[in-house]
């Protein structure tokens, strides 16, 4: 069945059954979890007196003990096999077993089985098959069950079409989902709840679509449905500006919430500081913090450490550790990605005892190091030239039951070619293959420019030809540390050859790769040859860097400015300064 052919047929289906419409209260679980949704929708039927009769006439199942799909599958074949077989219910709470466990393939199985062994399925036995069949990227299959509905005499109620926008969604179909939403609202099939608006609004913002998103929250604010969108809602679409970097018009919906009488959460207030933190918004994040405590709203572990990785990102330890002691005043305790964002702070700031005292105190609270926390350590110590106590961090790793990264080799691959210990760092870089972590572009550009920086520009060219062979394309900064290489030892002509291999891969020139040719050039005593590459520069509205300034500065001088070229060098100049 066609997802277009399905949408269209919704309405005919929901005219040709009869039932009574779900309850809401039930319906309302479907936020946290479909799945256990249905299994509360079948686990609190109403109870007539022949069911009430039948469940203490039927053995029990313990469904909570089971911990494997065989375990599921064994339990099926024997419910199947008793006379008389348990009730739907029963089978219903199997499903759902399966589906706690994510084993939505043989959920799915058993699901046929039912059918092939005619045992009774209701609306909720199909909504959990739906479901399955969504959480499979499977969403055709998930509406060819509306025609089960109808051969059954059920009615789709509001948790089957929140199911399949929910699919629709996970697989992309954005114009599909909203298509079935906006469905549901003029043809009046269902009433939409809170949980279908958090759907359509989060599947908006998830696909990268945050205004209709917005526009579609301020629709249904003005709508005449029961129901409106609720905090949750607001939220959602809050922290998607934020993402976006569309702070202030995160700040005026913000501003909506008390005018409609909602009052923000610990997950509204932890978007906006976000989000004003990744503008350098700092008193207006502070703000934030002060309204939290004064609307006696509990700040999480989350909301501080939000603070304290901003400002250590912009080296503002103080502040941060002013954040720290408003947490142990609170009595909120930091976690280790609390501590892991002093260690970096500390570590860009070449503070190397105070991160080092940082991890100890880690380590006293009771927490657990993570490899976050060794990475950082390793930088820290590499910038500062100690590489051998970042080889010891590297060694201690596996001894403290952590796994190696291809973050953690990069960082002391890195740390040995700074130090033109190549070997070392390409020794390294042998190992972390062997252990199956397979490098990327970060780690070859750093073995790139640590062999350019050795000058064995010939082993930086083999190895860019190595690189397709890693799985890894070469970029832009690949090329450009080769280019730089090449200009800086005055082969041009060698990174003019690079260059139209870069060019025939489908990469275009940068900033960066004219200011390698322009100081190549100069660096030749050709200034003349710098002039197309000055007004390409200017065509691109590429700039000068501060070196290929310098150094032209110096040739002006050194030759006078009364000649022509150098005129036109120096108006080309001023154009892209």
């Amino acid at each position: 069945m066609s997802l277009n052919y399905a949408a269209s047929a919704i309405p005919a289906i929901c005219r040709r059954v009869v039932s009574n419409s779900p309850a809401s209260a039930i319906a309302s679980l479907y936020y946290y979890d479909p799945l256990i949704l249905c299994f509360f929708h079948s686990h609190n039927r109403r109870f007539t007196p022949q069911n009430r009769h039948f469940s203490s006439s039927k053995p029990r199942f313990d469904f909570g003990c089971i911990r494997d799909p065989n375990e599921a599958i064994a339990l099926f074949q024997k419910m199947v096999a008793m006379k008389p077989r348990p009730s739907v219910v029963g089978f219903t709470k199997l499903l759902v077993a399966l589906v706690k466990m994510k084993q939505y393939s043989v959920a799915l199985h058993l699901f046929d089985k039912m059918l092939e062994r005619d045992v009774s399925v209701d609306d909720y036995t199909l909504n959990i098959a739906m479901n399955c069949f969504c959480h499979l990227n499977r969403v055709d299959s998930a509406f060819s069950l509306l025609a089960s509905f109808v051969k059954r005499g059920c009615r789709p109620d509001v948790v089957t079409f929140n199911t399949l926008i929910k699919g629709l969604f996970l697989e992309g179909k954005v114009v599909e989902a909203e298509n079935l939403f906006m469905k549901l609202l003029s043809e009046k099939i269902c009433e939409p709840n809170e949980v279908t608006y958090i759907a359509v609004i989060n599947g908006l913002c998830i696909a990268g679509h945050t205004l209709r998103a917005h526009d579609l929250l301020m629709m249904l604010e003005k709508g005449r449905s029961n129901h409106k969108p609720n905090v949750f809602a607001y939220s959602i679409v809050i922290d998607s500006l934020c993402k976006d970097r569309m702070v202030d018009d995160a700040l005026r919906l913000f501003s909506k919430l008390a005018e409609k009488g909602m009052s923000p959460d610990v997950v509204t207030y932890n978007s906006m500081i976000q989000g004003l933190c990744n503008f350098r918004r700092w008193k207006e994040a502070k703000h934030f913090l002060n309204m939290m405590m004064a609307y006696k709203i509990s700040a999480s572990v989350v909301t501080f450490t939000i603070l304290v990785d901003a400002y250590c990102k912009e080296g503002m330890l103080k502040d941060a550790e002013y954040v720290i002691n408003i947490m142990m005043q609170l009595n909120v305790q930091p976690d280790i990605v609390t501590y892991n964002a002093l260690i970096d702070g500390y570590c860009l700031l070449g503070q190397m005892d105070k991160a080092q005292k940082v991890f100890k105190s880690a380590k006293g609270s009771g927490l657990s190091p993570s490899i976050v926390s060794y990475c950082s350590l390793m930088n820290g110590y590499c910038k500062k030239g100690h590489v051998d106590e970042a080889w010891r961090l590297f060694l201690e790793i596996p001894c403290n039951g952590l796994q190696h990264t291809v973050i953690s080799y990069s960082t002391m691959i890195h740390g040995f070619f700074c130090e033109g210990r190549c070997d070392e760092g390409f020794k390294l870089f042998k190992e972390m293959q062997d252990r199956e972590l397979y490098p990327d572009i970060m780690t070859c550009s750093i073995v790139l420019k640590g062999l350019c920086r050795a000058e064995r520009i010939a082993e930086a060219l083999s190895f860019l030809g190595m690189m397709e062979g890693l799985g890894v394309s070469p970029n832009i900064v690949s090329y450009d540390i080769l280019i730089g290489a090449l200009c800086q030892e005055g082969k041009v002509q060698k990174a003019k050859g690079l260059l139209m291999r870069m060019e025939k891969s489908g990469i275009l020139p940068d900033s960066v790769t004219y200011n390698r040719f322009v100081q190549g050039f100069l660096k030749r005593n050709e200034p003349h040859n710098t002039i197309p590459l000055l007004e390409e520069m200017n065509r691109r509205g590429f700039s000068l860097d501060t070196t290929s300034f310098t150094m032209f500065l110096d040739h002006l001088q050194a030759e006078g400015r009364d000649g022509f070229l150098f005129d036109k060098v120096l108006k080309l100049m001023q154009k892209n300064v």
